[in-house]
C-alpha cells in the first residue's frame, strides 16, 4: 500500500481551516484540563467536607461531659489537625465565638476583628451551609467554613494555566509571522537587486544605440528614436526602482499633480486607446508630498494597469488629486471596470492575488510595500461595486 506523501498537501491554499482546525484542537485540549481539573475539585471538596464534617463531630463529642476519657489526644488529631480549612465556630444566632485559620489583615486592632469575622461569615455562608452541632435540645453551634487555600489554587488553576499557553501562543504566532515576513522581505530585495543588476548590461548596450541613431542623419528626428529613447530612460527608471527596493529611500518634496501627471502621460501611449484618463487636482498649484519619484510612479503604474486589465482595455480611469488636512494628501484613482467583490476586497494587495490568466498577482503588492513601507502612507480599496469600478485610494505624507 502506498504511504501517504504529506508533501502534496497544501497548507497555504487551506489555511483558513488548518488555523480552525488547530483551534478546535486546542479548545478540545482546554476543555479537557478544566474538566479533569473540576473533577479533582470535587473530590477534594468532598474531602474537604468531610473533613468540617468530622470537626464537628469533634466538638461535639469533646462537649459532651459523658465522654471523660482521654480526650486529648481526640482533640489534637481531630481538632487541632485541621490546620488549612478557614473556620469560625459561632452560637445559633451566628455570633462567632473562635476561628481557625483566619488570616487577619496587618494591623488590625482586635477591636475590629468581630467585624472582619463577620464578613468572613458572609462568604463563608455564600460558599458553603453551616454545619450545625447540636450539644442539647434547644442548644448549638454553627460551624462556618470555605475552601482552603490549596482547593482555591486548584478551581483557578487550568484558567491560570489557558490564560498562560494562549499569551505564549500568541507570541509565537507573531514571532513565527514576524520570521516569515522577513524571509519574505529578503526574498523581494535579493529578487530585487538581481533584476537591477541583470537590466544594467543590455540597458547600456540600448543606451549606445540610442546615441548611435541620434548622430546618424538617416533617424535624425525620426519618432521612432525619440519613442525609443524615452523607453530606454524607462528602463532607467525601473532599474532604480529595483536597486531602491531594500534601501531606505530619498523622500523629496515633490508636486503631486506634476508627478501623477508625468506618469500618465508616459502610460497613455503605451495601453489601449480606448482607455481614456484624467487627471484632476483639487489642491492649491504647486503642493507637493513626500515622495521618492521612481518608486511612487511604479504604484500609479501598477493600479492603472491593473485598471486597463479590469476594464478589458476599454473605459475611463479618472485621478483625483485632494487635501485631506494639511498633513495629508489623497491620490484617488478610479475605474469603470468589473469591480471587487466585498469578500474579495481584504485579499486583493496578497501576493498572487490576480483575476488574469497570466500573471504573478504581485503588482499591487508590490504598491501596498511601496506606499506602507517606504513612503509611510496607506492604500486601500476605497470602495468598489461589482460591474461599475473600483477606486483606490492612497494617502501621503506632506511634512
Amino acid at each position: 500500500m502506498e504511504l501517504y506523501n504529506f508533501r502534496s498537501l497544501d497548507i497555504y491554499n487551506i489555511r483558513s481551516k488548518f488555523k480552525i482546525f488547530i483551534l478546535l484542537i486546542a479548545l478540545f485540549i482546554g476543555a479537557c484540563s478544566i474538566y479533569y481539573t473540576n473533577h479533582l475539585v470535587k473530590k477534594l471538596a468532598g474531602r474537604e467536607q468531610k473533613l468540617i464534617d468530622l470537626y464537628a463531630k469533634g466538638l461535639k463529642y469533646v462537649a459532651d461531659p459523658s465522654n471523660s476519657g482521654n480526650l486529648t489526644f481526640l482533640f489534637q488529631e481531630i481538632i487541632e489537625a485541621n490546620n488549612s480549612i478557614p473556620v469560625i465556630l459561632t452560637d445559633d444566632q451566628e455570633v462567632p465565638i473562635s476561628d481557625k485559620n483566619i488570616e487577619y489583615p496587618k494591623g488590625l486592632k482586635k477591636a475590629d476583628r468581630q467585624k472582619f469575622l463577620i464578613r468572613e461569615l458572609k462568604e463563608m455562608k455564600a460558599e458553603h451551609a453551616p454545619i450545625a452541632v447540636e450539644y442539647a435540645p434547644g442548644f448549638k453551634n454553627l460551624i462556618f467554613y470555605k475552601n482552603s487555600l490549596l482547593l482555591t489554587q486548584l478551581i483557578y488553576y487550568p484558567y491560570i494555566q489557558l490564560t498562560i499557553i494562549a499569551i505564549f501562543a500568541i507570541i509565537a504566532y507573531l514571532a513565527f509571522s514576524y520570521s516569515k515576513n522577513a524571509e519574505q522581505n529578503r526574498v523581494w530585495v535579493g529578487l530585487a537587486k538581481e533584476t537591477a543588476h541583470q537590466l544594467g548590461t543590455p540597458l547600456s548596450s540600448l543606451m549606445a544605440w540610442v546615441e548611435l541613431f541620434k548622430v546618424d542623419p538617416k533617424f535624425e528626428n525620426k519618432e521612432i528614436v525619440i519613442e525609443l529613447e524615452k523607453d530606454v530612460q524607462r528602463l532607467e527608471m525601473i532599474t532604480a526602482r529595483f536597486s531602491n527596493i531594500g534601501s531606505i529611500p530619498a523622500l523629496l518634496d515633490e508636486d503631486i499633480f506634476l508627478t501623477v501627471s508625468h506618469t500618465i502621460n508616459y502610460l497613455k501611449s503605451r495601453v489601449s486607446k480606448k482607455v481614456k484618463f484624467s487627471v484632476n487636482s483639487f489642491v492649491p498649484p504647486n503642493t507637493t508630498a513626500k515622495l521618492n519619484k521612481p518608486l511612487f510612479d511604479w504604484v500609479i503604474e501598477n493600479i492603472c494597469k491593473n485598471a486597463v486589465d479590469a476594464m478589458d482595455g476599454v473605459g475611463f480611469i479618472n485621478i483625483n488629486i485632494a487635501s485631506l488636512n494639511e498633513n495629508k494628501v489623497a491620490v484617488d484613482i478610479s475605474d469603470t471596470g468589473k469591480g471587487i467583490h466585498k469578500s474579495k476586497i481584504e485579499t486583493v494587495f496578497h501576493a498572487g492575488y490576480t483575476t488574469k490568466k497570466r500573471g504573478w498577482g504581485l503588482g499591487l503588492t508590490l504598491a501596498k510595500r511601496i506606499v506602507d513601507n517606504y513612503h509611510r502612507g496607506k492604500i486601500y480599496v476605497h470602495s468598489s461595486e461589482v460591474g461599475k469600478g473600483t477606486t483606490f485610494r492612497i494617502i501621503l505624507n506632506r511634512q
